[in-house]
């Protein structure tokens, strides 16, 4: 096995996922960036990933053959990952009464459980090695909750108490779990937003109300202006080259996110309600 620091990220074909898996890449690491449909919808990227030496998996959140076929090739080839990046991700925006359950539970697969599985194909090798990184790229949404964004928040919400149960249960491993939660930055989320899939319901709640949407949108688009996605590539660097046991459980990107004060509030709660149990001992040392 190489002794290269190795890191697998999900949804490395655009947005976040791409500008993480190329500063991993320019900094030595050894790269595998995961993506779906390798060979058609995003040959391109990953024909320009391989480019810059970046292995490219096809990699499915929505499988388990798919994630227990990349972690095979993967783990074979270089063993338990050092950092584990769980990016992949969509965003489904709009009322949640127009949401049908079968939208909300496709809200789910991708951002819920997807990360689940990819977790679970990777974590019995680097609690055996007990040692590792997983970072879960959650959202400010993560922590706060807007109109018309509560189907996505609350996978994101989801997504963040999953990952904090793991972060205790995993400490006695010396596995450390940080999520970060980025702010409104100019990916191509913005394009492939998912809209509610009752119109009727829609159209129930008339124009007034549905102007606020558009103020939403508005407004999160104008506030990623100006800022660069690689910050948050940058930020889950950073975190995977501080030392074990070091590392913030939140971070948000930029520093000082609305999330950031709702981060730091809740922390000391969290702490001593663990300690209150008796389960002081697997709280890590920085919870925030």
């Amino acid at each position: 096995m190489s002794e290269q620091r190795s890191a697998v990220v999900t949804g490395a074909n655009s947005g976040f996922g791409r500008k993480t898996v190329e500063a991993f890449a320019a900094a030595g690491w050894r790269v595998y960036g995961t993506m779906r449909d390798t060979t058609t919808r995003n040959a391109a990227p990953a024909a320009e990933l391989r480019a810059a030496g970046i292995t490219v998996v096809e990699l499915d959140v929505l499988s388990d053959a798919s994630v227990e076929a990349a972690a095979a090739t993967i783990l074979g080839e270089s063993g338990a990952p050092d950092v584990l990046v769980n990016n992949a991700g969509n965003g489904f925006f709009g009322l949640v009464e127009a949401f049908t359950p079968a939208a909300v539970e496709r809200q789910y697969a991708t951002n819920v459980v997807g990360p689940l599985r990819v977790n679970r194909a990777f974590l019995p090798a680097m609690r055996e090695r007990k040692s590792g990184l997983i970072v879960y790229v959650s959202s400010v949404v993560g922590r706060l909750v807007f109109p018309f964004g509560g189907v996505y928040a609350s996978s994101k919400w989801a997504l963040e108490a999953l990952a904090e149960a793991s972060s205790y249960e995993l400490s006695p491993f010396g596995i450390d779990v940080a999520i970060v939660q980025p702010g409104a930055y100019p990916t191509d989320i913005f394009g492939k937003v998912v809209g509610a899939d009752d119109a009727a319901r829609v159209a129930g709640y008339g124009d007034d109300l549905a102007k606020y949407n558009d103020v939403l949108t508005v407004g999160l688009i104008a506030a990623s202006q100006g800022r660069d996605p690689g910050d948050v590539a940058d930020a889950i660097l950073h975190l995977a080259n501080a030392p074990a046991g070091t590392r913030a459980l939140r971070t948000t990107v930029p520093a000082g996110e609305d999330a950031a004060e709702i981060n730091a509030a809740v922390a000391p709660i969290q702490r001593a309600a663990l300690a209150a149990r008796g389960l002081g001992d697997l709280l890590p040392k920085v919870l925030v």
